[in-house]
């Protein structure tokens, strides 16, 4: 069972603080005053909760909340002791730890914490948070870690009903989520990942799509996108016991969906072209590269073979070396084609890419020195040759740009003229054409294509159909 559907036995001292609970919303019940209580989706319906002021100490941040479910891979073996005992000191403390990190980097502090902090600290609780009957928070695990830090000793948590199940309690906290006056939303592997969860609850695209507010399109998108970068951790596993992790591909969102858009573009119509242009733009974005240059990887990066020529020896891309037989299917007797010799090159290099990041990044202490050495020099060696490649695209893209241009522009000045000739029929109909500003047009026309004619013929001895015609028509103009 996935950690998003885990049923998560109660922490230490339930039964205590559950009659805490029971007691303080028994005194708000029979107190007679006005009632806080809080609405959250449920099944579709509003459901109202009772707020109630619990201690802090007692309160427990939840280990399945969506808000760092990527982060958790950020310390393997932290994440394994979570999972062992997540209500332990040391579970809890990797878990404020994570709340109070920076998404996409754990290891930096995020500044929306921070603002959070301060926030709190000058204005107070705003919105109450929410918690279970046995004070495991559901809504507001960063503000509890906040409040904290300022020394807090209490925090005001509306109660859900003790029936709910570990679904339900996920449901809710995705469902307060996507409400659009949220202030802090999910990152973006987060995102995924609650998508993912809910389809496995047998939700259909068309209903995901509608609570996150997006088109079915692009949760397809998304779920593309989750798919690849959990089969780019599988191949990244090397004998060191070291991968990549889901938050390692948090600021990748448009490098991702632009490759994700290219793919689809070609799959149909030349899906080794896709696949080869798959892996290496995947490859680009593992190595680091901007958006703009990573676009620069498309069918004629391809064509011109520019990465083949920039590729050192041990990462070249001798496809010879990679052939691959058919695949049988077992029980079918059918032979299914293998990737083409260009596919599995692209991936074969993409693997020791990918290998070699997971090595740098990585601090496992099972790796020796020499091989993070090695790792690091396979690394920069890519990078380097990725770099020559995609700035040699970039030049020639420059230059077939400053070639199109001439042409482009004759050809809306074309477009131009035949809605002139529309126009000028129309305003003769009605008798409203200015017939001497459309002379001076004219002229004013007759002396650019002079102009035009005179560059046009310019180191031309052998000129085309359409530069002959303008130089013969400009000429007997002139005579």
């Amino acid at each position: 069972m996935g950690e998003a559907m885990r049923e998560f036995p109660p922490p230490p001292r339930a039964a205590e603080f559950g009659e805490l609970i029971k007691k303080r919303l028994e005194e708000v019940k029979n107190s007679g005053g006005t009632r806080e209580t809080v609405t959250i989706d449920w099944n579709g319906q509003p459901l109202h909760v009772e707020v109630i002021d619990l201690p802090l100490n007692g309160l427990y941040y939840n280990p399945g909340t969506h808000r760092i479910r990527a982060q958790r891979s950020h310390d393997a073996a932290r994440e394994r002791a979570l999972v062992k005992d997540p209500w332990s000191a040391e579970s809890q403390d990797y878990l404020r730890f994570l709340l109070q990190a920076e998404p996409a980097d754990p290891n930096r502090r995020d500044t929306a914490f921070d603002k959070l902090k301060e926030s709190l600290e000058q204005f107070g609780q705003n919105d109450p948070g929410l918690v279970t009957r046995h004070g495991v928070l559901v809504n507001g695990n960063t503000r509890a870690a906040a409040m904290r830090e300022i020394g807090q000793q209490s925090m005001r948590v509306g109660v859900l009903p003790d029936s709910f199940t570990w679904v339900d309690i996920n449901a809710v906290e995705l469902s307060l989520q996507l409400r659009k006056d949220h202030r802090r939303d999910y990152s973006y592997i987060n995102r995924l990942l609650a998508m993912e969860e809910q389809a496995s609850l047998g939700r259909t695209p068309e209903v995901i799509a509608k609570d996150f507010r997006i088109r079915v399109g692009t949760y397809h998108q998304e779920r593309w996108i989750l798919s690849t970068i959990r089969d780019l951790i599988d191949r990244s596993k090397s004998g060191g016991g070291v991968s990549l992790r889901l938050v390692d591909f948090e600021d990748d969102q448009e490098k991702l969906k632009e490759l994700q858009r290219l793919y689809e573009k070609l799959e149909k119509v030349e899906p080794d072209q896709a696949e080869v242009l798959k892996e290496w733009r995947l490859a680009a974005i593992l190595l680091n590269f901007a958006k703009t240059d990573i676009r620069h990887i498309d069918e004629a990066f391809l064509e011109k073979n520019y990465l083949g020529d920039a590729l050192p020896k041990g990462l070249d891309l001798e496809v010879g070396a990679v052939e691959q037989e058919a695949v049988s299917i077992p029980g079918l007797g059918v032979a299914v084609p293998a990737a083409s010799s260009a596919v599995s090159a692209a991936r074969a290099l993409n693997d020791q890419i990918l290998r070699a990041k997971a090595a740098v990044r990585g601090s496992a202490s099972s790796l020796l020195d020499a091989d993070k050495s090695q790792a690091q020099n396979v690394f920069d060696e890519a990078r380097d040759a990725f770099d020559k490649a995609i700035d040699r695209a970039g030049r020639d893209a420059r230059v077939r740009k400053r070639q199109q241009l001439a042409p482009a522009r004759l050809a809306e000045a074309c477009a131009d003229i035949d809605q002139c000739v529309v126009e000028l029929v129309q305003a003769r109909a009605t008798r409203s054409l200015d017939e001497e500003a459309f002379d001076d047009a004219v002229l004013k026309l007759r002396v650019s294509l002079r102009k035009l004619a005179q560059q046009a013929g310019r180191g031309l001895p052998n000129p085309g159909d359409g530069v002959a015609w303008l130089l013969e028509a400009v000429a007997a103009e002139g005579s």
